[in-house]
């Protein structure tokens, strides 16, 4: 497999953002798309769980990304187990 090249014209931006921004806005960019797990883009970041979060929040405004799907699945799943203590 070929290795992924970036568009020389990021780079003023990028080296702005300090070490590691480029694989750390790559993962995120993952992430965001819903490609990749948390887990997968923070490694994919070099960076760990707590860091790869905090950067989220210092970049995005939010540290995690919750689908619709997810919430609604989650609700029924509430919904599922109430209805069984009943």
């Amino acid at each position: 497999m070929p290795t992924p090249t970036i568009n020389p014209d990021f780079a003023p931006v990028l080296e702005t953002l300090g070490k590691g921004a480029s694989d750390f806005f790559l993962a995120a960019g993952l992430y965001h798309a819903h490609k990749v797990s948390f887990g997968a883009a923070a490694a994919l970041a070099g960076l760990g769980y707590d860091e790869f979060h905090f950067r989220l929040k210092e970049h995005f405004g939010h540290g995690f990304v919750i689908a619709d799907e997810t919430v609604e699945e989650d609700l029924q799943l509430v919904d599922a187990l109430l209805d069984q203590r009943a």
